[in-house]
């Protein structure tokens, strides 16, 4: 395979969601995995819902994931490309002037459907007089414009779903320019795609009806050039099966970052969900996009479940090494010769990023010990041992404290634990404990 040229083209109308990030990450990692290109392409030209805002808010979405784009592109910036390729379709005789308001198509498809008949546009724009278009231009209506689809099968080789075809016979003629001139999705979307060369357009089934619109109005404009090639990947659905939106804010991006999840544990639950592949935590992107496969996606819906992600969030955040996190700890003001062994003995406890702040207080600054047994902790403090402390220094301790008091498993170890670190559960106090050093110890141990 030569390299690839990927796009993601979301809709700046409201923030993405996870189910808009499982098309990008699909196409990135692809671009990844096949040393491709991936292009960000904002499809804006529905001027009333697009904002820059919103546009801007999809991209530190992305950033946030690892997508890093390897160009951006506004349909907004890219208008007169558009009205070329419509003048050149016209020229054709492929798209034609319609004068029916939406009331009038609304009775012909009732019609349709009472004689038992497909509600598919009867193309009777195409029988309008001259004079007859003159007459609907004078009362003030202006046309909308068809795309003329030629009648047969539409095949083509689907890298998920296989072979695949579409009967373009029991289509509509497609709108591509409303009556206010606006373009919908369809021809921007193929232009676009034939001027920044897409090798693979990579998106939900639920497009799967628009690629026999897509691929005629390929070969119409760019006769000589090869098609892109096309990939459709299940839906992800809420894990009740509900569908997602942009404009209910289900399961954003924003949410779920706000909400204290992984990006990589998001990343890979949205890719690996709904495919064969095990779910598992993943240092890096890269990692997650040299196992990508598209033959591996499933052709059933796909479910979400957030409390799959809160699972592997903590997972992922165990596989971090200090250096994954050093910037990140140095955020939180975690810095210093504690920083790196108090990640390695904290990671494995958290259920987010942000719970390592806990433990840095345990062994940072001053907490609330729980004491429990004051005899037996003024007895076991009297047995500390002087520093310096390593983590062997625990098991040392602890065992001069079990022949000293004769107590043994939760009786020895939870009243220590306790409070050396006022929680009952934690890292291990063999990690903890040269870190809180000798002096915290003992304060916390006797209440001094």
């Amino acid at each position: 395979m030569t390299s690839p040229i990927v796009r993601f083209a979301p809709s700046p109308t409201g923030r993405i969601h996870i189910g808009n990030a499982r098309v990008a990450l699909f196409n990135f990692l692809f671009a990844v995995a096949h040393h491709g290109r991936f292009a960000l392409r904002f499809d804006d030209t529905d001027f009333a819902r697009s904002s820059a805002e919103f546009a801007r808010a999809i991209e530190i979405d992305l950033a946030w994931l690892g997508i890093v784009p390897d160009a951006v592109f506004r349909q907004s910036e890219r208008v007169a490309l558009y009205e070329a390729a419509a003048e050149k379709l016209r020229g054709l005789g492929q798209l034609y002037p319609c004068y029916e308001t939406p009331d009038e198509l609304e009775k012909r498809r009732k019609m349709q459907q009472a004689r038992g008949l497909p509600p598919v546009y009867d193309r009777a724009a195409l029988r309008l007089t001259a004079a007859e278009r003159a007459a609907f231009e004078a009362e003030g209506r202006r046309p909308h414009w068809r795309f003329k689809l030629a009648p047969g099968v539409v095949e083509w080789n689907d890298l998920i779903r296989g072979p695949s075809h579409i009967d373009a016979s029991a289509l509509s003629d497609p709108v591509l320019i409303r009556e206010d001139g606006s373009f919908l999705y369809t021809l921007p979307s193929v232009v676009d795609d034939i001027d920044m060369r897409i090798s693979h357009i990579i998106r939900g089934e639920d497009h799967v009806t628009n690629t026999a619109v897509q691929l005629q109005l390929f070969a119409a404009l760019a006769p000589q050039a090869a098609a892109p090639v096309f990939a459709h990947h299940n839906l992800l659905v809420g894990a009740g099966g509900e569908g997602l939106s942009k404009r209910t804010g289900s399961l954003s991006i924003a949410s779920l970052r706000e909400e204290g999840y992984e990006a990589l544990a998001v990343a890979a639950l949205a890719t690996l969900t709904g495919s064969s592949d095990n779910i598992h935590a993943v240092r890096s992107l890269g990692e997650l996009g040299k196992s990508f496969e598209l033959s591996h996606v499933s052709r059933n819906p796909a479910r979400f479940d957030p409390a799959d992600l809160a699972t592997l969030t903590h997972r992922t955040l165990a596989l971090f090494e200090y250096e994954d996190v050093r910037e990140r700890l140095e955020a939180l003001t975690i810095v210093g010769r504690k920083a790196e062994p108090l990640w390695r003995a904290a990671r494995g406890n958290l259920s987010r990023f942000d719970d390592i702040l806990t433990w840095w207080r345990v062994v940072e600054s001053e907490i609330e010990p729980m004491r429990e047994d004051e005899s037996f902790l003024k007895d076991a403090a009297q047995l500390l041992p002087a520093e310096p402390w390593d983590e062997a220094t625990w098991a040392a301790w602890t065992s001069d404290v079990k022949i000293a008091t004769g107590r043994k498993g939760k009786a020895l170890f939870h009243p220590l634990r306790l409070a050396l670190t006022g929680h009952e559960a934690g890292p291990e106090l063999a990690a903890l404990l040269p870190l809180i050093g000798r002096a915290k110890a003992l304060a916390r141990l006797t209440g001094g």
